[in-house]
This record gives C-alpha cells, structure tokens and sequence, in this order.
C-alpha cells in the first residue's frame, strides 16, 4: 500500500469535511451545503463515504477525493496537500523520488508473482491426484459447489517442500522476491528455502479494490500446525487491515445496509453460497479500527457471529468495544444535575451479536437450513443484552464488588443508545439484573461521565473538605461557570448579539471582560468579541487561529458543546447561555454585596480611612442589580 492509499484508509472522508461542513445523514451518504460558493438554500454538496468522494451538484459542478477537498479549500497544490493529509494520518510522506517509483513498481511485480501463485494453487486442486482429494473435501465435507469454489478461487498447496519453489525459479523469480511475497520462507537449520504453504487449502485474500494481497491456508492434516496459517506481514499484506471476503462483499454489504462478521475463511465462504453475501471476517484476529473504518463505509449495522466459546466471547467483547470506538458518534444535548446543558456522544451504529449453537459453525448452519440462519441473524441480541448476559453468565451477584464492576461496562453501553427510552428500558433492564435502583446506576453514569472529562480531579473529590477546599470550590464555582459561557459562545459567537441583545432588553449591561475573574477566560472573551468585529474569516477560524497554544486544552473541552439543532433546539441552548449569564453575575454580585456590607459594618467599630459614602453608594447599587437580576432570572425567557 503506497503513501495515497494508506492516507484514504486511514482518514475518513466524512470526518475530515464535517470539519468545514456541517453535514446532515441522507440515507447511506451525506449532504450540507457547498463550502466553495455561495449557498444557503440547497444543501447540494454530497459526501459519498462508500467511494471517499464528495460532489458538489450546484453552481461549481466540483467533486474529488479528500486531496481534491484539501486541495480545493485551502487552495494548495497536490504536494502541500499530501503533505498535510498524512501528517493528519500520522504518517510520513514520502516524496515521488525515482526511487520511490522504483519501489511502486516492486510492489506491482509482487502483486503479479502473487496472481500467478493463485493459478499455480488452482492447477494443483484441479489436475492433480491430491488436489482433486482435496477438492472432494472441499465438495463433500464443506458442501461447496464448483460455482462456489471457482469464484473464491480455491487452491492446494501440493504436499512437498519446494514445488513453487521450483516452478517459480523456472519462470525466473528470485529467492528475493517470492520471500517478499511472503510465498516461502527460510528452513530452520540449514541454508536455502521452502515453500511456505504445503498439504493446504488455499484461500487468495484480496483488498477491498480487488487487488491480490495474501493467502490463508488450512491444514489438510490433524499432524500439521497451526491449523490455519496466513501470510507472512510483507509490502503489500497486514492482516490487521485486511477482511477476507470484503471484495465481493462491499455491494451486498452496501444492499442489505448490514455487515455479518464471522470467525473463519469456511464461514464467509459457506454463507455467500447459502445467499448470505454480506459477510465478512478478520481472519481469526480480533478486530482492529482499521478494518472497522473499512466497514463504516458501507454500513452502520453490525452483527457479530462469533464462535460461541469462551475465546469467541473475549473475541466478541473485543469486537464491541473496538466498533464503539471507531463508529460515527454524534451529539446529544442533555441536562445535567445542575441543570446545565452539556452534550454526550450516541453511537451513531445498530451493534448486534447473534447466538449460535454449541458445536455448530455459520457456514455449517446456513448450509444446512438457511431459514435457520436466517432466523439467526433477525433475532441478534442488541449489544448491551448480550454484554449483560456474558458478565453476568455465572457470576456471584450477591458482591458489591462484581455489581460495580458490571455496571461500570455496561453504563458506558447504556449511554451510547441514542434513543432515550432504549436507554431507560436497559438502565431498567441491569438494575434487575443486579438488584440495585436506578439511581445508583445514575450515580455511576455520572461518575464516569466528570471522570471522564476532568481525570485530575479523581483524587480530590474523595478528599476531605477543609477551608481551603471551600475557598476553592467557590472560585471554581466561578470559574466552571465563566468556562460553561466560554464553551458556548466559542463553538456559536453570534450568540453575543442575541445575548446583548436580550441584555438592553432587561436595562442590564452588554457582556465584557469585566464578567470574566480569570485571565485565560478574559483572554478567550476578548478574542470572542473580536471575531465578530472584523470580516476576513469565519468568527471560529478566527478564535482557533489567535488562540495562544498553551490553552489547547479549550478546543478539547468545546468539543462536548457541538450544537445540532436535531438534538437541541436553539432556543435551549440560548436559554442555557442567558440563565448561566445572569446566575454568574448574581453570584458576583452577591459576594459583593458581602464584602461591602462587612466593610460597612466594620466601620462602624474600627477607624478607618475608607470612604463610607462611596461604600454606601456602591452597596446600594449592587442591591439594585441583584433585584434587577432576580425579577430577569425569575421571568420567562423570550428570545428574539
């Protein structure tokens, strides 16, 4: 895999334009609206994730790949663009050298040994005496028919250690390059080579493009280990990448909007002839992120059958907890405890796992009795069911211990759901389950989620509360919630308008730095302020671009403030900037309040060289600022 190619597997075309375009779900693909002309009626910009294009079906008539996008918004040339999109990678680029053409067409040569290779395992399964006892297996013991193992081109390493060898030295291959292509490999104590598959069933394994990349092989023999052996890693084969069947299961896949994972090479194989064309398998590895953005191209519906053995189930849980992490998320705004907005991450995917019979593999079910199998895959287990059912299958559920430890797996579950009664039935469904309340899951869920979001603070929320802790808690009562109005107004700066708006309204003050006490929330306001004085940019680029570095930690946090109005209407989110505006400057008044009447008080028993009419002066007003406050606090929000 060249340079261009591992940048298009490891970046997600959806991924990288929501970071221009807000883009919307339309089916399989995604449209918003074009970020090259001037639009605002017709989302006509369409990102097509199965292929990694985008089109633009307005006024430009544009479209590309990610290095087009790249290329067309920041207006750079193919290099800079390169250069750019495998940093984002994390790759190394490298550079169109005459030796990196060299090495390109190395790789294509290897790819044409391997090509060949396929024809060489085909010939010996089909024109010799032990192939042709292996094509019997094939036919008998598997049940699969001539159609069946033509199309997955089916192959016999012969039973000898150097036959491709010999055959390929003859056809002027070198050591070199069948050793590169992972076809021998080097004999344990003496010199020389042999040939790395022997007495084998040969599976071709080929990239999502078509393109020959390996073999897996199953032993024929109960003496011969491992029963199932791959090739080697080599230039152009990373098993951790690559899905067995993918290349003719992207259409299918793409048809029936769902993905059915199998363990085994004979599983993929034996379901497509059954009719069950949308399957694939990692090969006997657990699954990784790069195979799992592979399948998000095609489909946010997964259903895992794996071997329903205690190596199967760790496979499974490995399984979910990759799809979880690599799968879309999008953002739900919910209330918290303190009655603040925040937003939390659904999981934008349908995980199922299904349960097989003791003893019985897919391809064996399905060849048998496809209703059966069919039957199978409808009555999958939703994720959280199945996570349930495993930790809890023989555990002692009279232990705190194991309660918690349950709890703290599948509330993270739980959260993903991104319907809300799913969420509630399950919370329900695993306080049963472990004879707790609701409430208590609740308080896990909680735990997680601040745990999750402020990790330094895990030590000192079980530490002793002292005068300093109280003196802390109530700066960081200020603090949390200048930080809460800064998170908003960052991610949507044309709220100032509204809120001043809305301010004049209510004969109180426009925002300014005065209601920020902390510097670095001063610095952001400033910064706020000044992206909509000027035109050059969009007010966001602004503020992201004259952030100072060291306060990278804000881009972080705002993430949790991405608004879509789906989730949350606008008028919620306004209403949550206006209520926390107005309590922060309560608050402050307050405490003012609170010092000027202890100096006023004080002055009454100690000399002092304070000016008592201006203090007087000054409470008086700040009582009339929180009255104002209390009667705007305590009216309905009207917004414009």
């Amino acid at each position: 895999m060249n340079n261009i190619e591992e940048i298009k597997a490891r970046i997600d075309i959806v991924d990288l334009v929501s970071e221009t375009v807000k883009l919307r779900r339309a089916g399989k693909n995604y449209t918003g609206f074009c970020p090259f002309h001037a639009n605002t009626r017709t989302p006509a910009f369409v990102v097509f994730p199965d292929s990694g294009t985008w089109r633009c079906f307005g006024e430009c008539n544009e479209g590309g790949d990610i290095f087009k996008f790249v290329m067309r918004k920041e207006g750079w040339d193919f290099p800079e663009a390169l250069h750019y999109l495998a940093e984002k990678a994390g790759i190394t680029p490298e550079p169109v050298t005459p030796k990196k053409k060299e090495e390109d067409e190395y790789i294509e040569k290897l790819r044409s040994i391997l090509e060949e290779a396929v024809i060489f395992f085909r010939y010996h399964l089909t024109q010799t005496e032990n192939g042709k006892q292996t094509l019997s297996y094939l036919k008998q013991n598997r049940r699969l028919n001539d159609k069946t193992i033509e199309t997955f081109e089916l192959g016999y390493a012969p039973h000898a250690w150097e036959v491709m060898l010999d055959h390929f030295h003859d056809k002027g291959i070198s050591d070199k390059e069948l050793l590169d292509c992972g076809l021998i490999t080097k004999r344990n104590e003496a010199d020389g080579y042999h040939d790395r598959f022997r007495n084998r069933v040969i599976f071709p394994i080929r990239d999502a493009s078509q393109r020959i990349c390996g073999f897996g092989a199953r032993a024929l023999s109960s003496n011969d280990i491992p029963k199932y052996l791959n090739s080697p890693q080599t230039l152009i084969f990373d098993k951790s990448a690559l899905l067995f069947g993918l290349d003719k299961a992207r259409k299918p896949i793409r048809t029936a909007d769902q993905v059915v994972i199998v363990e085994g090479y004979f599983d993929v194989i034996g379901l497509y002839q059954a009719g069950f064309q949308n399957v694939v398998s990692p090969m006997g590895t657990a699954l990784t992120p790069v195979q799992m953005r592979h399948i998000k191209r095609y489909t946010r519906r997964i259903i895992l059958a794996l071997d329903p053995d205690s190596a199967g189930e760790k496979a499974t849980l490995k399984g979910l907890e990759v799809a979880r992490e690599t799968m879309d998320h999008s953002e739900e705004f919910v209330f918290d405890p303190r009655g603040l907005v925040r937003s939390e991450a659904r999981l934008d995917a349908d995980i199922r796992v299904c349960s097989l019979p003791d003893g019985l593999d897919p391809d064996e079910i399905a060849l048998q009795d496809a209703d059966r199998w069919q039957t199978i895959v409808e009555n999958a287990k939703p994720i959280i069911t199945h996570v349930i059912d495993t930790l809890t299958a023989g555990k002692n559920l009279e232990d705190p211990k194991i309660k918690s430890e349950i709890a703290e797996k599948v509330i993270p579950l739980i959260r993903d759901i991104p319907n809300a009664v799913e969420r509630d039935t399950y919370r329900q469904q695993l306080a049963r389950v472990l004879h707790v309340s609701e409430q208590s899951l609740f308080s896990v869920s909680e735990v997680q989620y601040l745990n999750k979001r402020h990790p330094r603070r895990r030590k000192t929320a079980m530490e002793p509360d002292s005068l300093e802790t109280q003196v802390k808690a109530e700066r960081n009562k200020f603090y949390n919630l200048e930080k809460h109005i800064i998170l908003l107004l960052v991610k949507k700066p044309d709220m100032v308008y509204d809120l001043d708006r809305y301010l004049k309204k209510n004969d109180l003050p426009p925002i300014s730095n005065e209601d920020m006490e902390f510097g670095d929330l001063q610095l952001v306001l400033s910064l706020i302020l000044d992206s909509l004085k000027q035109i050059e940019i969009d007010a966001q680029e602004y503020i992201g671009a004259n952030l100072p570095g060291d306060m990278a930690w804000l881009k972080a946090d705002s993430e949790e403030f991405i608004l879509k109005p789906e989730s949350i209407t606008q008028n919620h989110i306004f209403t949550d900037l206006v209520q926390t505006f107005l309590n922060l400057r309560k608050n402050k008044v307050v405490e003012k309040i609170n010092s000027l009447s202890m100096l006023h008080n004080s002055s009454e028993t100690e000399p002092t060289n304070l000016d008592i009419s201006m203090i007087q002066k000054e409470l008086l007003e700040s009582i009339k600022m929180r009255a104002t406050l209390d009667r705007v606090l305590s009216s309905p929000l009207i917004s414009d």
